[in-house]
């Protein structure tokens, strides 16, 4: 590593050194960040992994949640208007 030197209050370095120590310091700062919330270690990958799946299978029953809403809202409406129409044209004996 070359040694830095100032020019006009502002240290100076070679591009390649600098990629390396930022490269090092993001590392750094990302291990740390994993290990604040409790995915460091061995088993990380697999938590992970893990918590995708769950949180996958969360959009995929909110999602079933809303289409079975439609469904029941769609099916009540038709069951509505069939209704109607039958005691409309007097079907049943209803409405006379």
């Amino acid at each position: 590593m070359t040694p830095p030197h100032k020019d006009a209050g502002f240290v100076r370095m070679p591009e390649d050194e600098f990629e390396a120590m930022l490269a090092r310091a993001a590392e750094k700062g990302a291990k740390r960040a994993l290990a604040d919330v409790g995915l460091e270690g061995p088993e990380a990958a697999s938590d992970i992994r893990d918590l995708r799946i769950l949180l996958a299978s969360l959009r995929m029953a909110r999602r079933t949640a809303w289409q079975t809403v439609v469904r029941l809202v769609t099916t009540g409406l038709l069951l509505a208007l069939i209704a109607g129409v039958a005691v409309k044209l007097k079907w049943f004996g209803i409405g006379e």
